[in-house]
């Protein structure tokens, strides 16, 4: 009976590989793809930390890529420009195995992907609005390859699925505005095809030819509003997600709230797609406003947890952007950060509602305006004075009939023609206002109440897919109070949130989550599926392990 039993069981084995043989052969889709649909369903998941590097100093841990061959961990070094490599052998003793030195290549690395043991690093100029450098390393040796020019500040690579190209977003920052030494170079996306015996090619999908159209454009609600800048040079690219089949890149224009839709093939920019605002003055999607929010109708408040319904709009401004399908329909994630202009001289698009408002709130569009200024209410809460182009905001008289706030402090679910079909509302600040080990919306370099309450939030920026089975999930790092929050996002009209995990105490542990990597249990050096975390305020790398429950 054993022997046979033996022998049933190896013989469904060998049905089961030639058949998953077939069907990779027959479609569109890779061999790891068809085990995914047949391997078992989870019912939930956690997360534990596992490991972790210290780097020791800001900046010192930031985007991560990992070579399942090598089984090395490339995690950017932003303190000294650097990448640092990681053996991940035993993902709960990471050790340094060598650094990467960029110094001959530019000022520093921004990001870096990995590709069947090809590295691509991002590097920016000495001078920032100077074309970039993409460099190609082999993963095993950390030999050069070879590197190629690129737009000015290469802020996030990917390669496509297929890896026959790499995918740059050209963030494009100017240096200043309205001064006699600024420079505001053009934003783009860089389509470089992958040579691995020769010299790669580069090509460049542009905003140029929509240069002209600006008045249209705002009128759809796609921000454009630097001084003195061409739509070309406004628009900042910031984060690139692929679909399945390496045909479509779907990129974040972050400061312009908007979406950009690249084909790859012809290095094209197809469309733009403005992604609109949140109405946060409705139950379920309202927000902590304020750092004074203790009193009643005062200018003097205390700190307090007062997370309610305001009539703000909230733009969605996302950093990090997935793809994910459900079934046989494609879906985008974003985590939605919010970003200001606000750090170089000639321009500052951000201030407060009590400052910008002079005049004071329009009495016809918010109820109780008088009030509603004051500190404790909406006057603290950081927002935009130049919604879009020359608006302000603000009527005849000068006061207030429109307040927009930077990010949505949520994670989004789009359609791949950027239609929203999922918002988290305030459930990010929610299941953050009860933590043991900080304070509610602490930022990454303090543990004071309320902080960040003004500004953001909790400040969503990374976010990656895993598929466990029939279930997907998305992991969503929180920049300032920290931590990975999990979805279960299989209905992607209705998530539904799993754990949550947060690994910092007060000022120390791990603080500030900029980038995110998620490691299947087939690539992971310890068979379990991997979530590894770069922590830029702290400098430090974790690693945490998925468990599956079943």
């Amino acid at each position: 009976m054993f022997a046979f039993r033996f022998g049933e069981v190896r013989r469904q084995l060998v049905v089961l590989s030639l058949a998953v043989g077939v069907l990779a052969a027959c479609s569109n889709e890779t061999t790891v793809d068809v085990i995914s649909r047949v391997e078992a369903t989870p019912a939930t998941l956690s997360l534990t930390r596992i490991g972790g590097f210290e780097g020791g100093v800001l900046g010192a841990s930031e985007i991560t890529a990992f070579d399942p061959a090598s089984r090395r961990l490339f995690v950017v070094n932003g303190a000294n420009g650097t990448v640092d490599v990681l053996d991940l052998s035993n993902p709960s003793q990471p050790a340094r195995a060598g650094t990467i030195s960029i110094a001959a290549l530019g000022a520093g690395v921004n990001s870096v992907a990995v590709y069947d043991g090809l590295v691509a690093l991002a590097i920016e100029a000495t001078r920032k609005t100077n074309p970039g450098v993409v460099a190609f390393y082999n993963a095993a040796d950390l030999r050069l390859l070879h590197s190629v020019a690129v737009g000015a500040q290469p802020d996030m690579v990917t390669f496509t699925p297929d890896g026959r190209f790499l995918l740059v977003a050209n963030e494009g920052e100017p240096n200043s505005y309205g001064l006699a030494d600024s420079v505001d170079p053009e934003g783009s996306v860089s389509v470089i095809t992958v040579n691995r015996t020769g010299i790669s090619t580069v090509a460049t999908a542009d905003f140029r030819s929509f240069n002209g159209q600006e008045s249209a454009l705002r009128a759809q609600g796609i921000r454009i509003f630097g001084p003195g800048a061409s739509f070309a040079q406004d628009l900042e690219p910031e984060y690139i997600a692929v679909s399945p089949d390496s045909k479509t890149a779907y990129v974040t224009l972050q400061e312009n709230n908007a979406i950009a839709i690249v084909d790859i093939a012809s290095a094209r920019v197809t469309s733009l797609k403005p992604l609109g605002v949140k109405n946060h003055n409705i139950a379920g999607a309202g927000l902590d406003a304020s750092d004074e929010d203790g009193g009643i109708n005062t200018n003097t408040g205390t700190p307090a947890i007062k997370i309610a319904p305001f009539p703000v709009k909230g733009m969605y401004m996302p950093d990090a952007i997935a793809h994910f399908t459900i079934g046989n329909t494609p879906y985008l994630i974003t985590a939605n950060e919010g970003d200001a202009r606000a750090d170089w001289p000639g321009f500052n698009e951000e201030t407060r509602v009590r400052a910008h408002c002079t005049a004071g709130l329009d009495p016809t569009i918010f109820p109780d305006a008088a009030n509603l200024i004051l500190d404790s209410n909406l006057g603290r809460l950081r927002i935009t004075n130049t919604p879009n182009g020359g608006s302000t905001g603000k009527n005849a008289a000068g006061q207030c009939n429109e307040l927009y706030s930077f990010g949505a402090r949520s994670f989004s679910i789009w359609s791949t023609d950027i239609v929203r079909v999922f918002d988290s509302g305030d459930d990010l600040e929610q299941r953050t206002k009860a933590l043991s080990q900080v304070a509610f919306n602490a930022s990454h370099d303090n543990n004071t109440l309320d902080s960040r309450s003004p500004s953001k939030g909790p400040e969503p920026e990374g976010v990656v897919i895993g598929k466990f089975g029939d279930k997907t999930f998305a992991f969503i790092g929180l920049e300032r109070v920290g931590g990975v929050m999990v979805y279960n996002v299989s209905n992607p009209t209705a998530p539904v949130y799993v754990t949550y995990l947060n690994t910092r105490t007060g000022t120390t542990g791990d603080r500030g989550p900029e980038g995110l990597t998620f490691i299947s249990a087939a690539q992971s050096p310890n068979g379990k599926p991997l979530l590894i975390v770069g922590n830029e305020v702290s400098g430090t790398t974790a690693i945490f392990q998925v468990n599956l429950t079943y």
